[in-house]
């Protein structure tokens, strides 16, 4: 159930029933599961768990995760106060047949937390973010690091941070993320040292799993579960560093590097096929903004010319033509969606999908203007004001891709053979009146977890990130992240993304690169959903993960350690037990 302001209470089959105009409006945020309805309430509906723990809040609420594709009217919700909370939970659930799933900001599309249509009466969400959330600074070491609760933000995690002079060089663009959850996915932004930059201590251009510590976990001790405080060193930890919500985190400590001024400059003057030219090509190319500032972001929106190019670079002193910045979030016409966008957003919901074209058109239209409408296009501040500029409220979608894991030469020619490839396909669907895809291609680099970024004793990398180098390819120094957006509930969609996939897995399999999901995101397209390939969840997927590494650091070591942590699998849940068994 869900009620907003005051309203009567309104079922899923509510909001659906509603028609297109609803439908659109849950892709943008118009849903917002807010009400919670107390255990012991005479409205709520659904079985009392027995004997459920003294001074644990427990109630009644919905749930939806960030493309509205996941949605739940009702599922019990509890919000633990402190670790020894989370431990008693975890008891409880072993000894009651439940399963506890974490809960963060849910911004994700993976079925990691819950799994649409899966039954969920013994299923309790453990939300850490109303008190699992504290951040303390320790400034003075070598390195410096952050502690934080699994639900602390990234936004509060790195203003605690700026406050000492500190900060992260590589951050995801939401900062609503929880630390937690994005953890989890090994969460990462676009970011590559430019030609001839150096690392700084402290910091990495790999994902926020690298940057770990140390970590408390809830695990089995051989009786019961109880807290287990790993450092970088423990062999076991790898695995926990990224690891699909098969553990529950209860503090990290993180390792930080000093704070710095950036500039991000926007640019909307470039055909695509300039932009995403191969190796070697004259003009604006995006190889040649790499090779520039290390950082950039291109998002292509469909059936246009010209995408919109993101490029940050370090700029110690302001430079005359940029506007200061003090706080994050500086697109407010992508944050907050413009009427044009939404009327033809309800018509592709409504079945009316040859508009896409238009979609496109207007969004790029609208980015134009609005860059210029507030002096956006050239803007400068402090690391994370600049990095962070995905609100709650920016338009959801589905989303489709994933990493190719090559050589910094070889960017430019990885990127050209897929935007080659998709103008191709989607151009073809056209001329059978079709438009599968509506949403913009976004591209963009980061570094791998690499060991040598990490300033205490370690085991090594995140085990199962997909930004974990390889061994037998010590010349693979990037990540790309290929990705494409959709309009949930488009005819054809997944068909599409299946296709894609299936090209990506192909074509970027060899001696100059690899393919690996991005965690959060979509992947093992099936013909009508995602996760849904059981050829690639079992055994595709999982063999990316044993090519080029040791056989005691791969995906089945990460298994084992899963299960010897959690061998009643209390943190699991169906697709889990398919995914990791």
């Amino acid at each position: 159930m869900t009620i907003r302001d005051g309203s009567p209470r309104l079922s899923r089959r509510g909001f659906l029933a509603a028609g297109a105009g609803a439908l659109a409006a849950t892709a943008f945020g118009g849903w917002t599961p807010v009400h919670a309805v107390p255990f012991g309430s005479s409205e709520v509906s659904l079985a009392a768990p027995p004997a459920f723990p003294d001074g644990i809040a427990l109630y009644q609420q919905a749930y939806q995760n960030w493309s509205k594709e996941i949605m739940l009217d009702a599922i019990w919700t509890c919000a633990p106060t402190s670790p020894d909370d989370v431990v008693r939970l975890t008891n409880w659930a072993h000894q009651h047949g439940y399963t506890i799933r974490p809960r963060g900001a849910m911004h994700g599309w993976t079925p990691l937390t819950i799994v649409n249509g899966a039954p969920v009466d013994r299923v309790i969400l453990a939300d850490t973010m109303l008190h699992l959330n504290s951040v303390s600074v320790s400034p003075a070491g070598a390195p410096a690091t952050v502690t934080a609760g699994p639900g602390a933000t990234l936004d509060a995690i790195t203003t605690a941070l700026q406050e000492h002079g500190l900060g992260f060089a590589n951050l995801p663009a939401p900062g609503v993320l929880s630390l937690a959850g994005a953890l989890a996915v090994n969460a990462h932004g676009a970011a590559l040292p430019a030609d001839g930059e150096t690392t700084v201590f402290g910091h990495t251009f790999g994902s926020l799993s690298n940057l770990i510590t140390e970590l408390t976990a809830v695990v089995w001790d051989g009786n019961a579960y109880s807290l287990r405080t790993f450092t970088r060193a423990d062999s076991d930890i790898t695995a926990l560093l990224t690891h699909l919500g098969r553990t529950f985190l209860t503090s990290i400590t993180l390792q930080a590097g000093a704070n710095y001024r950036m500039r991000c400059q926007s640019f909307t003057d470039i055909d695509w096929r300039e932009l995403f030219a191969p190796a070697g090509a004259d003009g604006r190319t995006f190889e040649s903004f790499v090779r520039a500032t290390g950082r950039a972001e291109a998002i292509w929106y469909p059936f246009t010319d010209k995408p919109w190019l993101k490029v940050w670079s370090l700029a110690p002193e302001k430079p005359p033509a940029s506007r200061e910045v003090t706080g994050p979030y500086n697109y407010p016409f992508s944050d907050n969606v413009p009427e044009p966008i939404t009327d033809l957003l309800g018509g592709i919901t409504a079945g009316n999908t040859a508009i896409a074209p238009a979609f496109g058109q207007t969004y790029y239209g609208v980015t134009v203007a609005g860059l210029a409408a507030t002096g956006s296009s050239d803007i400068w501040g402090w690391s994370k004001d600049l990095q962070f500029y995905i609100k709650p409220t920016t338009l959801r979608l589905t989303e489709g891709g994933g990493a190719v894991l090559t050589n910094r030469a070889n960017i430019a020619n990885v990127i050209h053979d897929f935007t080659e490839w998709f103008d191709d396909r989607i151009e073809h669907y056209r001329a059978l009146g079709q438009y599968p895809l509506n949403g913009p291609v976004e591209i963009r680099c980061c570094g791998l977890d690499s060991p040598e970024d990490v300033q205490v004793p370690s085991a090594g990398s995140p085990t199962i990130s997909s930004m974990r180098p390889r061994p037998d390819h010590p010349e693979w120094d990037t990540a790309i992240w290929l990705n494409v957006l959709g309009v949930p509930g488009t005819p054809g969609m997944f068909a599409f993304y299946r296709e894609m996939e299936q090209w990506m897995r192909g074509h970027y399999n060899g001696s100059d690169s690899t393919f690996r999901p991005e965690w959060s995101k979509g992947w093992a397209f099936g013909p009508e959903l995602p996760y849904t390939d059981e050829q690639i969840v079992s055994q595709a997927l999982p063999a990316t993960y044993r090519e080029g590494v040791p056989s005691d650091e791969n995906w089945d070591s990460a298994r084992a350690v899963y299960n010897k942590f959690d061998p009643h699998r209390v943190f699991s849940n169906s697709f889990l037990d398919r995914l990791l068994p």
